[in-house]
């Protein structure tokens, strides 16, 4: 599949930089930092704010799509977290990055082109309705679990204010807030507004990449290689197997759209996952499954491409 390599060879690319840079010492560990935040306060809100303000509120919406993706990627999440919590001892912090990896897609920049090359403009509803379920749901449900186990030792009235506070300081957050307002009021940004959020939302990609390539330098797989397994097993394989079930039992709906959420499914974790898991010192696994996802997902996508064409 030619294609799907031409999609996914980019990214290899840029980490491949990214790694070469830091490892060469052209940037240093305390770049890497930097290019994070970059990305978390100010190009990723900038992507979710256009992502969410640039479509109408009546096409962000499609309830059987939702609760199909949605509810899958849900149960997945909660298993992901239950075996990573229960049966391996981890965190909350860490059981909720974990989840958050096997299920939020990469929907931007490897599920929507994807899709718009063998389903054609249906692949552009999916994509917003993959966004408001991850930025509406999932993103803030792992912000909240990640917040929460910051202060596992607190009491549950002081956790539970401490990381609604967090919470509502979060530019990702905000970001939610802000898109899904222009969304309902129907306004359109200002052009040079509009276009800096552009700019800022065009950087998050490449920069997010080349960030993760710095943290790979030095990195030991000791420790990492079950967390790293559970969260690509649940991405590429739990993720596409609860989905199918879901549609199965879903009532009828567009069926151009039922194989937009196959194939968004079958695509590797976003791209800023080590961004995210970074903030709760996570970013070494997550970069790793990142990594190793994106890799499996050539035969994943391609398996996926056949069924959804058969």
């Amino acid at each position: 599949m030619t294609a799907v390599l031409s999609i996914t060879f980019p990214i290899f690319v840029l980490i491949a930089a990214g790694y070469v840079a830091f490892r060469r010492n052209v940037l240093q560990p305390d770049h890497a930092r930097g290019l994070g935040a970059f990305v978390l306060n100010f190009a990723l809100p900038a992507l979710i704010v256009r992502a969410l303000a640039g479509r109408p509120a009546s096409e962000i919406f499609n309830a059987p799509y939702l609760a199909a993706y949605g509810g899958a990627s849900l149960v997945v999440f909660a298993l992901v977290f239950g075996v990573a919590r229960y049966a391996r001892g981890r965190g909350l912090t860490e059981s909720a990055m974990q989840a958050l990896g096997a299920t939020a897609s990469n929907s931007g920049f490897v599920g929507y082109p994807v899709a718009a090359l063998v389903l054609g403009q249906i692949a552009g509803v999916a994509l917003s309705l993959n966004m408001m379920f991850e930025n509406f749901i999932l993103i803030p449900l792992a912000l909240a679990l990640g917040e929460a186990g910051k202060g596992e030792a607190r009491g549950l009235a002081e956790n539970l204010r401490a990381t609604l506070l967090r919470l509502a300081r979060n530019p990702l957050i905000l970001a939610i807030v802000a898109g899904s307002a222009i969304s309902l009021s129907g306004a359109a940004l200002p052009t040079p507004l509009g276009r800096a959020i552009d700019m800022l939302a065009n950087a998050s990609a490449a920069v997010a990449l080349f960030a993760i390539g710095g943290a790979l330098v030095g990195l030991s797989a000791e420790g990492l290689a079950a967390d790293v397994a559970l969260v690509v097993a649940g991405k590429l394989i739990l993720h596409p197997l609860a989905v199918f079930a879901a549609l199965a039992l879903a009532p009828p709906f567009d069926p151009e759209l039922r194989k937009a959420a196959l194939v968004f499914s079958s695509v590797p974790m976003i791209t800023v996952f080590p961004l995210l898991a970074g903030a709760y010192g996570q970013e070494r696994m997550a970069a790793a499954a990142l990594l190793s996802a994106t890799a499996a997902a050539f035969f994943t996508i391609s398996a996926m491409l056949y069924f959804v064409q058969g």
